[in-house]
């Protein structure tokens, strides 16, 4: 088995989690760290239509293929490379590539829900919080669902107040009482990140 430290990411839609998992990865090389994204695991939805796709409730932990995520980061853990799923946000379907990712010293992984399943949080060393005013994430889901993920002003909103919301309340925000660090503000909060960062070569000058 490597010697390798796994870490959970963890927040709401739009809280920055994403952000800092990037900038965290993006310190070190492909040798020393990679990163997993819970959004890759969406399940596969053929046997529906894109119109019956898109009302599917993504926010939910049954929308999540959390056994494959837990096979994959076992199988880097010991070692071994695994074939990651690529997901199509604006067909909401897996395309036929996968991306292939080579164990690494240091795992991250990054998700809404991660903490949300007691098998993938007993997987992690470390869990970390990015805890975002609601107001804030909101913004920044309108933002990005519409400028990368072809979706309009009217969807964003009613998917939001029908499950984003609800779903964060339920699953993602109570999750915090897991976290071995809480990061307030998201990726601006640069002195809490540089303190991970440091934390992290620490781990692998040992």
């Amino acid at each position: 088995m490597v010697d390798c430290i796994l870490i959970g990411v963890a927040g709401g839609s739009g809280s920055g989690k994403t952000t800092i998992a990037h900038n965290l990865v993006k310190v070190f090389s492909d040798e020393e760290a990679v990163l997993v994204e819970q959004d890759a695991y969406y399940r596969e939805l053929e046997d529906l239509s894109l119109e019956e796709r898109a009302k599917v409730n993504f926010d939910h932990p049954s929308s999540i293929e959390f056994s494959l995520m837990k096979k994959h980061l076992e199988n880097l853990k010991n070692s071994i490379a695994i074939e990651r799923p690529i997901y199509n946000f604006k067909t909401h379907s897996r395309d036929d590539k996968k991306l292939k990712i080579n164990p690494s010293k240091i795992i991250i992984v990054e998700g809404i829900l991660i903490f949300s399943i007691k098998e993938i949080r007993d997987l992690f060393d470390i869990k970390i919080f990015v805890d975002t005013d609601a107001d804030e994430m909101l913004l920044r889901r309108i933002e990005r669902d519409i400028s990368e993920r072809g979706r309009s002003f009217q969807t964003v909103k009613e998917q939001y107040l029908k499950t984003v919301k609800p779903m964060y309340l339920e699953f993602c925000e109570p999750t915090k009482r897991y976290a071995d660090i809480i990061i307030p503000r998201g990726g601006e909060n640069t002195v809490a990140i540089n303190m991970v960062i440091s934390n992290l070569k620490g781990h692998l000058k040992k």
